[in-house]
């Protein structure tokens, strides 16, 4: 029964983890979110934020490169901290300045503050075993 409970009939493997958390991180950004910025952005950026002194449309440019090409790094495995970083930063970024660090609400940030914690962890751990950095 405690083998059960304990699931010690499933083997371990961390880098098969890595391998399953960056490509269902990764999927989820670029298709659900950079996916949504790129075909849409030119009715967005009107109402995309400035942050850093640099305006609304370099913002979303920057958000459209990270949301797509960061998260087909990850989905790959290459480049992957790099790559975790940047998308870490955007997390970081619309956490803090877009949705004020609220978890609750209308202007909720809970999604990106989970983004970023699996960001995080990606830039922490690496790419694991199966991915194209081990190649």
């Amino acid at each position: 029964m405690l083998k059960l409970l304990k699931l010690s009939f499933l083997p371990k493997s961390h880098d098969l983890g890595l391998f399953i958390f960056r490509v269902s991180v990764g999927l989820s950004m670029l298709l659900l979110h950079g996916r949504v910025k790129m075909l849409n952005f030119s009715s967005m950026v009107e109402k995309f934020p400035s942050f850093f002194g640099l305006p609304s449309n370099v913002n979303l440019g920057l958000a459209v490169f990270a949301e797509l090409f960061c998260s087909a790094l990850l989905i790959i495995g290459l480049f992957t901290r790099l790559a975790a970083l940047m998308l870490a930063f955007t997390m970081g970024t619309a956490f803090y300045m877009v949705h004020k660090m609220a978890l609750t609400g209308a202007q909720s940030g809970e999604l990106a503050m989970v983004y970023l914690f699996a960001y995080v962890t990606l830039l922490f751990t690496g790419a694991g075993k199966f991915s194209a950095d081990r190649a």
